[in-house]
Parts: C-alpha cells; sequence; structure tokens
C-alpha cells in the first residue's frame, strides 16, 4: 500500500513544473535561496521581538515595544473579525474598555507555532508546545469570536498536533487519535458549540466560554462567521471520533446554501435566528470570502462531491453577475446589480482558490489586476475603488494581509510562471521598507504616505512570512510530492501520515490529510457488526410479531446518531454515540474520487483545464 502511494503521487507530481529562477525589473532573476534567507530574518525579527517585548500578551504592538490582549475582544477591535461590519452596542464597548481584561493566552505563539516548524525550527517549536500546554485555560468568563478562535486556536492547535512528530516532540501513545494539544484543540472547539444551538443552526458571532452565548448577543452574523467550520471541525471529529463537530459544521453550511437567492448568491449578513439576510450584498471579499474556501478545501479534505458541486455553483452565479473585466464587484444578491464598485484587499485570496479547482487562466488574469494595485502602493489597501483607480476614504491602510501573497503561492506552485516570483520579491522589499521598525513590523495605516500604526496581528506570523516563504523554497516538506512519508501505529492499525497534500486553513494552519483516517478503521468495523445486530434484532422482533409471542425483555438496541444539535451536558456523552456512517479510504492520501477530476498536491484540476 505505501510503495502503491508513492508510485501514484510521484506520478502526479511530477507534472507540476517547478520554477527556480524570476526576472527581476532589471532582467536579473531574484535568487529564491536569497529571498527565503529575508523572509526567514523577517519572521525571526517579528517573532523575537514578541517574546522580548510583547510575551505572554496576545500580540505585539510594535510602536511602543510592548504588547496588548485581544482574546474576547477580536470582534470590537479588529474589522476582520468583526465580520466587517456587524459591531456590538455601545455599551460592550463599554463593557470591554471598563472590565477588568482577560488573562493572556499569547495567541501569537499559537499561530506563529507551524511557522516555526516550516522554517525548520525544531527546537524552539518543542519550547512552544511546553509552554502551551502549561499556561493555556479556557475555562474563562470572556466573550470570543466564535470565526476566530476556530481559526486562529482550534486550526493551529490541531496543526501543531498533526506535526509534533515531525518536530521531534515525544507523542504519547495512539498518537494522531490523542495527545494534549488535541485535547486542548478539542477543549477549545468544546467552547464554541453552544453558539451553534439557534433554530437554524447557524451559529451566533461571539460566545462566552465559560457561560455560553450571552442573552442580549446580536443574532446577526456575517457568512463568513458561519461557513467556516467545516475543515477544523471534521478533523476534530476524524480525530476525536465525535461527530458532533463536523456535525453542527456541515448545517451551518447546507443553511447558507438553502438561504441563496434565486440568482445563486449568498449575502454578508444574516440574522441566524430567523435565516434573514440582514446586509444583501453579494461578493468573494470581507464577510463571505471564506465560506467558499471552506467549500474547496472541505471537498478536498473530506473527498466531498457535494461541497465541491455547491462551490461550483456558486462559481457560476458569481462569474455572471459579479466579474467585471476580471475584477469582481459587489452586487445586490437578489437583483445582480452593482452596489460598490470595490475590490477589497481580502478578495486576493480568490486566485489561489481558482486554481484550486484548475481554473488558472482566470486565476492569473484576476491575479494580474491585483498585483497592479500592489505595485501601486507597495501594498494592497483595504479597500480600492476600481473606476477612480484609487484607495476609499478611511479604508487606505495594509495590516500586512496575506491573502495576494497566498494566491502567489498555490499559482506558482501550479504554473511555475516568473511573475509570481516578482510578487514575493516586492512584497518582501516594500513590507521591509515601509514596514518594518525596532520592535517588529507596523501595519501601514495610510499606503499614500505610509503612516504606520501600532499593531501587528498575529497573522502576519500565521499567514503573510509562511506564505512568502514557501513560495521561495520549493522544497520545503509541505510541498512533498509523495516520495517520502511517515508510518505509524495506532490503535486503529497502520496510519502514513506526511505524503503531502497538506490543506491550509483560512489562517494558514496546515492539516494533513491523511491524518482523518488514521483514527477510524476500528470504529467502522465496530459500526459494521452494529449494523449486523441491529438487523438480526429487527428481524428477530418481525418474527416475534408474526408469532404473536412476547418477548421478556427488549432486544439490544445499539446507539442511536446524535442530534445535530446537542446541550452542552450532552456532548460528553457523544462520544460513544455512532457519527455518519461514511465510506473512507483506510489511507488519506490526497487523492480525489470526483467524477473526471484529478487532485495533485491539494490541487483539483477539471477536465476542460
Amino acid at each position: 500500500m505505501p510503495f502503491r502511494l508513492l508510485i501514484s503521487l510521484g506520478l502526479l507530481c511530477a507534472l507540476l513544473p517547478l520554477h527556480h529562477g524570476a526576472p527581476g525589473p532589471d532582467g536579473s532573476a531574484p535568487d529564491p535561496a536569497h529571498y527565503r534567507e529575508r523572509v526567514k530574518a523577517m519572521f525571526y525579527h517579528a517573532y523575537d521581538s514578541y517574546l522580548e517585548n510583547a510575551f505572554p500578551f496576545d500580540e505585539l504592538r510594535p510602536l511602543t515595544c510592548d504588547g496588548h490582549d485581544t482574546w474576547g475582544r477580536w470582534s470590537l477591535l479588529f474589522p476582520r473579525l468583526a465580520c466587517n461590519g456587524v459591531i456590538a452596542t455601545s455599551a460592550f464597548w463599554l463593557q470591554a474598555i471598563l472590565l477588568p481584561q482577560p488573562p493572556s493566552f499569547s495567541l501569537t505563539l499559537i499561530d506563529a507555532l507551524d511557522t516555526l516548524l516550516i522554517l525548520g525550527n525544531v527546537s524552539e517549536f518543542q519550547r512552544v508546545v511546553e509552554v502551551l500546554q502549561d499556561n493555556v485555560d479556557f475555562d474563562i468568563d470572556v466573550n470570543a469570536s466564535v470565526f476566530e478562535t476556530n481559526i486562529r486556536v482550534v486550526g493551529g492547535l490541531l496543526s501543531a498536533h498533526l506535526l509534533s512528530k515531525k518536530a521531534g516532540v515525544e507523542v504519547e501513545a495512539g498518537w494522531p487519535c490523542s495527545g494534549p494539544l488535541l485535547r486542548m484543540a478539542e477543549e477549545a472547539a468544546r467552547k464554541l458549540l453552544p453558539a451553534f444551538q439557534t433554530p437554524t443552526g447557524m451559529p451566533y458571532g461571539t460566545v462566552n466560554l465559560l457561560h455560553g452565548v450571552n442573552p442580549g448577543e446580536t443574532p446577526v452574523t456575517c457568512t463568513a462567521g458561519i461557513g467556516t467550520f467545516i475543515v477544523e471541525f471534521a478533523t476534530l471529529s476524524s480525530l476525536t471520533g465525535d461527530p458532533v463537530f463536523e456535525d453542527v459544521a456541515r448545517v451551518a453550511l447546507m443553511r447558507l446554501w438553502e438561504s441563496r437567492s434565486d440568482i445563486g448568491l449568498v449575502g454578508n449578513h444574516i440574522d441566524v435566528l430567523t435565516g434573514k439576510w440582514v446586509a444583501q450584498d453579494a461578493g468573494i471579499g470581507a464577510g463571505v470570502d471564506s465560506y467558499f474556501e471552506y467549500l474547496v478545501k472541505g471537498a478536498i479534505l473530506l473527498q466531498d462531491k457535494k461541497l465541491m458541486a455547491m462551490f461550483l455553483e456558486y462559481n457560476k452565479a458569481i462569474r455572471n453577475y459579479t466579474r467585471f473585466d476580471d475584477w469582481y464587484l459587489w452586487v445586490q444578491m437578489y437583483k445582480g446589480t452593482v452596489s460598490m464598485p470595490v475590490f477589497q484587499s481580502l478578495e486576493a485570496y480568490w486566485p489561489g482558490l481558482q486554481s484550486l479547482i484548475g481554473d488558472i487562466d482566470n486565476a492569473m488574469r484576476t491575479f494580474l489586476n491585483y498585483y497592479t494595485v500592489w505595485k501601486q502602493f507597495g501594498g494592497l489597501p483595504e479597500f480600492y475603488n476600481i473606476p477612480q483607480g484609487y484607495t476609499v476614504e478611511k479604508r487606505e491602510g495594509y495590516p500586512l494581509r496575506p491573502e495576494l501573497i497566498e494566491s502567489a503561492m498555490y499559482l506558482y506552485r501550479a504554473t511555475g510562471d516568473p511573475t509570481l516570483l516578482e510578487l514575493g520579491r516586492d512584497a518582501v522589499e516594500s513590507i521591509e521598507k515601509i514596514s518594518k521598525v525596532e520592535c517588529g513590523f507596523a501595519t501601514i495605516k495610510d499606503l499614500r504616505d505610509h503612516k504606520l500604526d501600532n499593531r501587528m496581528e498575529s497573522f502576519f506570523l500565521a499567514e503573510t512570512v509562511k506564505y512568502l516563504y514557501l513560495l521561495f523554497d520549493p522544497t520545503n516538506f509541505i510541498h512533498n510530492n509523495g516520495s517520502t512519508f511517515d508510518t505509524v501505529i495506532t490503535p486503529y492499525g497502520e496510519c502514513i501520515l506526511g505524503a503531502g497534500g497538506y490543506i491550509f486553513n483560512t489562517e494558514a494552519h496546515p492539516i494533513d490529510p491523511a491524518a482523518l483516517h488514521c483514527c477510524q478503521r476500528l470504529k467502522e468495523e465496530q459500526w459494521e457488526v452494529e449494523d449486523l445486530m441491529r438487523e438480526f434484532y429487527s428481524l428477530k422482533r418481525n418474527r416475534s410479531k408474526f408469532q404473536k409471542k412476547t418477548m421478556s425483555s427488549g432486544p439490544w438496541e445499539p446507539p442511536t446518531r446524535p442530534g445535530i444539535l446537542l446541550s452542552p451536558e450532552n456532548h460528553d456523552q457523544a462520544r460513544e454515540r455512532k457519527p455518519a456512517k461514511q465510506k473512507v479510504p483506510l489511507l488519506s492520501c490526497p487523492s480525489q474520487p470526483f467524477t473526471s477530476k484529478l487532485a495533485l498536491l491539494g490541487q483539483v484540476f477539471l477536465d476542460s483545464s
């Protein structure tokens, strides 16, 4: 089985061209090794500055060389984290200012952990794992963003858990089906489950980690805040055997799908109690973005053709109603009329997503549009008015976001086009020139005059630096073509890990798809036995009824599948219940059963590509 795996992955991945140089503006080629070292130096300048000046606070303030906590205040302080628009009441603002601050969680450490390993720093990875195990506690009275807690904390811990053995961490017996980081990720995810207990199954945007959803919590949540769970939650369900996580994530995805307009579009914000759209702007950017991303990545990770079919239907509507000259505008979700002719920096993930479904030509054209904006300012402004060709008032900043670099990394792996390395070079040069300060890298408050803001968000280390490094490091283990792999023995049988095809969550935390099948073999056999037992007793009951005999005691019945929405007191019992039966291969190589599609290093190419 391992030999066949290597052959198949090796043949497929040999199709990917890798370009080792790219011409610069003067005709010279940027040396990938040179820029790889530059990116590594960027990481350590920021990371060391955080450790020296901000730890154990959540994030670094680079201009004042100190730290601050953001846990529990994401929805108030960060536009992206608040679904780009829905802000709580002024009373909640006062609460955030006046109440004692929550304990520090060192979120930058969680977000940067897998980046350390990708850069090759095994010893620091091991040290941080110990720090997190000793200091992080989720049983506190804090209001936290459900979306951000999932992508940063749950995703970061899951990724670190699955990479622990590669990093030389002494893993416990039963890994990857058990381990301290997995238990931490599960604990954090369980704190989020009360948010999903709504009439629609779509989650609230904020939850109190100790008490659940506050009685006065707004029911209005952005689309991305509803549809960005399947990658992390399905991974958790597969590793722990508890189906509740994947169940709630799938219900949320389906409710959004059922709520789309007659022309096939979804809006920006919806009431999770009534299912009515509150903000009806449809597009691919802020407030919607990672919903589309997770349909594609969830489809690849879970080999789920229904999720892919949903995205392809959305893609048709998006191209029909929002695409203009390879830009994507915002339109009214029911009519398709243009509501905002702007490009948002968060939309720059789209070319990378297009590359995952093999739509390379369209991806490159859109990427080049976005790259022209970068060249104009030395970064991507949060909003860019397409007809005017300039920034939008009060949206001129660039908080060192990763999305355009992310797309460059994906597209370069698929095409080897040297233009993509040029973007990487430009990103390194401009970020160092504009943003670098004594204590790290500061958010660019205004790209017009390069004024800085006193923030370095953790995604700079989790995403921006990581994607830059991977762009310039074609031999990194993340890009594994199947020529190497690890074999581990679990309580459920032999398991192959590290053969490639990593799926990045929306915070760039890589998930090994093979791991999802490491902890299921015996469970599936047990479920098959339970099915046989159920059929046996069903026949026995029918025979007894026919013979008009009364049994002295009722037949044994296996536990039934839990409901989609469980009360908190039932969550612990869910582990003992039977999840939805799903036929999956015992090895989780990145192969896809989609009809007429080919999976290649996490990419799915359609017939027409």
